[in-house]
């Protein structure tokens, strides 16, 4: 008996996701997952909603929320679709649990340790009024070395070519 790890891309917690977010990523995975069952392999079907990064912040910000609370009520829609689909997950989680930062110090760890982790630095933009590095998506404006016009819509973006 073969054992077998199936996931798919993990869906962006912010916002319920449309049929074609389905079709093109979780249901493939899931068709796959029953095949391989029903050849007899030891399937582990997993996936989980991605509560990190600029996504959910700016879901959050777009419902008045703190992320936190809002990423609890859009993982739990989330999960009751894809139950609704019956989809064939072993585990359908959260990439803010626990286990889950613990499981990633881990694989981390394990590769820093095999000498297969670089630090590299970058250049960002910082933002003296909040006091952090800003995704690109929050950059608007012209870049001051080049005259590029940056386009920091909320849902599209250009990437930066400069940083200030």
């Amino acid at each position: 008996m073969t054992k077998i790890l199936i996931t798919s891309a993990l869906p962006y917690v912010n916002g319920v996701k449309h049929l074609g977010n389905l079709i093109g990523s979780l249901l493939p995975a899931d068709v796959h997952a029953r095949f391989r069952r029903q050849t007899g392999d030891d399937v582990l079907f997993i996936c989980a909603t991605d509560e990190h990064g600029t996504p959910a912040e700016l879901g959050a910000i777009e419902a008045g929320q703190d992320i936190r609370e809002f990423c609890d009520a859009q993982h739990a829609i989330q999960a009751d679709i894809y139950r609704r689909f019956a989809l064939s997950f072993d585990h359908f989680g959260r990439t803010s649990a626990p286990h889950n930062h613990a499981l990633t110090q881990h694989f981390y760890r394990r590769l820093d340790a095999a000498g297969l982790i670089e630090a590299r630095s970058s250049r960002q933009v910082w933002s003296p009024a909040d006091r952090r590095v800003l995704p690109d998506r929050y950059v608007l404006g012209t870049c001051p070395h080049c005259g590029d016009g940056w386009i920091g819509a909320r849902r599209s973006v250009r990437p930066l070519r400069h940083a200030a």
